[in-house]
């Protein structure tokens, strides 16, 4: 079949590696995944043995020193062969807050470790129930007494916290009525997840529409000692938001991934299918809303390598981070909804895949930022019409 993406002889060495790697794993073993509501963790450590969620580390820690660029292909990669990198994607946009904002002790402590695969950093604890996405509003709180911070509050939509031995936590340190500006007092802390139940942390896991294993955390007087605060304290809400731009540019490269798989999948299904005694791929109304759905996906694409490209020199990108992750979300979701519709009754079946790609492309109309959000950071930030909330 005519390969659907010119840029596939770009990182080229990547691409064949990781489709190699993901080759492995083929349909029945995502069907298991699924029909267990597991967690695929021979995957996981097949693509940490192999260096892939250690890409963005330096060399000098044993990682692969790879750039954004890179790192977004490896994703791409992943969700473009049928699997999901959801359940370890995380691993690479954290990764930022440490390598930028880290102490040399944590970086040394840490980051070898994270490399070798002897330890995850895979979850990621901002949001909180009565909050959302206003993150200024954060009520979990973190009191330093002596050598260590004391936190209680709660956390929510915390994914993959029984499958992490470290987790990035944004916590108050300072209430939100003794700072001048919203967005000072609040810090972040490296947490170690080593017998957190004994040590205050509790988890409650939410059973949602994804295999995606995600929970409330409950936060009761748990220790985490100074030494694991990141950067300054009262700078995690500029620490955050500098990693942001990282992680809108992974999960648009995700997204790619998925909207090439679903294009291919309808492309290649409305070629063979036979009604009429012809291929339904002939008929514009199945092959058009595919020719559409594929130049929408090149466009994001395209979006997605100026915004990686930005981040690599070292220059701003916030705006291009955020069009390439809303472009990408929505291309790959309207991929999703023409290879359905391509494959009719049969695009339900689990067997084809496809609803399960179809549930997990859906995440990214909501999360990690909604598409109304980054609308209205457009509007406001770009554009410069007056703030929409």
């Amino acid at each position: 079949m005519k390969e659907i993406n010119p840029r596939d002889q770009e990182h080229k060495e990547i691409r064949m590696a990781v489709r190699d790697l993901c080759a492995s794993f083929q349909s029945a073993y995502w069907h298991k995944v699924e029909k267990d509501s597991g967690y695929p963790d021979e995957f996981v450590q097949a693509l940490s043995k192999a260096g892939w969620l250690s890409a963005l580390i330096p060399e000098e820690y044993g990682g692969g020193g790879a750039s954004l660029t890179e790192a977004s292909v490896i994703l791409e990669e992943i969700n473009r062969s049928g699997a999901n990198s959801g359940a370890c994607h995380a691993q690479m946009y954290i990764m930022g807050a440490l390598l930028r904002h880290g102490s040399k002790e944590q970086k040394n402590k840490y980051l070898p470790e994270i490399a070798a695969g002897r330890l995850s950093l895979q979850s990621f604890a901002v949001t909180e129930p009565n909050t959302g996405t206003d993150t200024t509003k954060t009520k979990t709180f973190a009191e330093k007494k002596g050598d260590r911070y004391v936190v209680n509050g709660q956390k929510v939509f915390i994914s993959r916290v029984p499958h992490s031995d470290l987790m990035l936590l944004l916590a108050r340190t300072t209430p939100l009525a003794d700072v001048k500006k919203k967005t000072d007092g609040l810090s972040i802390f490296l947490v170690e997840l080593k017998d957190h139940a004994k040590r205050g942390l509790t988890e409650r896991p939410i059973r949602n529409m994804v295999n995606h294993e995600t929970s409330e955390l409950f936060f009761d007087d748990f220790e985490v000692p100074a030494e694991n605060l990141i950067g300054e304290e009262g700078r995690g809400f500029h620490y955050i938001l500098d990693g942001m731009n990282a992680e809108r540019i992974l999960i648009g490269a995700e997204c790619i991934g998925d909207g090439y798989w679903f294009i291919e999948k309808a492309r290649n299904y409305a070629n063979e299918r036979i009604v009429f005694d012809r291929p339904i791929g002939q008929n514009q109304g199945i092959q058009f809303p595919i020719a559409q759905a594929y130049a929408h996906v090149r466009a994001a694409d395209l979006m997605r390598y100026e915004a990686a490209r930005l981040f690599d020199e070292g220059k701003a990108c916030g705006a291009e981070a955020n069009m390439a992750k809303l472009l990408a979300a929505d291309a790959s979701w309207e991929a999703a909804n023409v290879c359905m519709q391509t494959h009719g009754g049969y695009g339900f079946a689990v067997e084809y895949d496809i609803e399960r790609k179809f549930r997990e492309t859906k995440l990214y109309q909501v999360a990690p930022i909604s598409t109304n959000l980054i609308l209205s950071f457009l509007g406001e930030h770009v554009l410069g019409m007056p703030r929409s909330f």
